[in-house]
């Protein structure tokens, strides 16, 4: 790790740290009230994935449902009119209505074929957006100024990478760079997560094997042809497995740097709160 003691976190002048978990546990809090600081640069992975990687698939998208309005087709075709998406840190609504959710298409819902690409596409995105953390710590200093660095990573994080594997490309390139923390929830924010999920269910990224595998038993279970699955029924039935599945690959990526608590973290109101807290979990390693 970057920072082996507590001593070495509070004396060291260039704070550097990498924020993961099940979405929805305070990173995108703690990357805010740092940004708020004045002092750290925020780098937030979702919002790297729809602009820089995916933004033409997700603007093409766009076109491609506005070419079924005649309207709108002839004023494309004659470069009348552009569409842009208009992603931010706070809505990342573009990313995930592209993804999508596979089923019924009279639902909303796409053939899982396609959804499937989608998925590659975004694992492709979040590899390439997570590999250039390096590049934004160098950026963030050299053009702006900032020492103090946060990575707000997605929730899919632990999907794209071999947390057990001492080499993985991607986790080794991540911890000589920042401090992995993982925010860690309890089994009462799991059910929480759950319920909101329920309530609003959104498209995410899976690992290809679980998704498949999720999509086969739905599909058996519920004696359902694939074309006539319900979209939102079948992303609800998978988040609460999704979440079981991926709780030990954090666990895992979890022995690369520290962990703090779900609770912890959202007593977090300023910097000097999160610094406080990150010193506290490396001298309890």
């Amino acid at each position: 790790m970057i920072y082996e003691t507590a001593t070495d976190w509070t004396s060291a002048t260039n704070k550097r740290v990498l924020l993961f978990g099940m979405s929805g546990l305070g990173k995108t809090h703690v990357s805010n009230t740092l940004r708020a600081s004045g002092t750290w640069f925020h780098y937030s992975i979702d919002y790297r994935i729809g602009t820089r990687y995916m933004g033409e698939h997700i603007v093409d998208n766009f076109k491609r449902e506005a070419m079924k309005t005649p309207f709108l087709a002839d004023l494309l075709r004659s470069d009348s009119i552009y569409i842009a998406s208009n992603i931010t840190f706070d809505n990342l609504a573009p990313l995930s209505t592209y993804l999508g959710k596979p089923g019924d298409p009279s639902k909303g819902g796409v053939p899982f074929d396609e959804y499937m690409r989608r998925q590659e596409q975004h694992r492709v995105a979040e590899t390439a957006a997570l590999l250039d953390t390096a590049h934004f710590i160098a950026r963030a200093k050299d053009l702006y100024g900032y020492d103090n660095f946060v990575c707000d990573s997605g929730g899919s994080i632990c999907e794209v990478v071999e947390p057990d594997n001492a080499a993985d490309s991607v986790l080794t390139a991540l911890s000589d760079a920042t401090l992995m923390v993982w925010i860690k929830g309890s089994d009462a924010h799991t059910a929480e997560l759950i319920r909101r999920f329920d309530k609003a269910p959104k498209p995410m990224y899976y690992q290809p094997d679980f998704l498949r595998l999720a999509w086969k038993e739905y599909t058996f279970e519920n004696n359902v042809s694939e074309d006539k699955v319900d979209p939102d029924a079948f992303v609800r039935w998978t988040y609460a497995r999704a979440l079981a599945h991926r709780q030990p690959r954090y666990a895992a990526m979890a022995e690369w740097g520290v962990t703090v608590t779900a609770e912890d973290v959202a007593k977090v109101q300023t910097a000097t709160d999160f610094e406080a807290l990150i010193a506290a979990a490396l001298e309890a390693r």
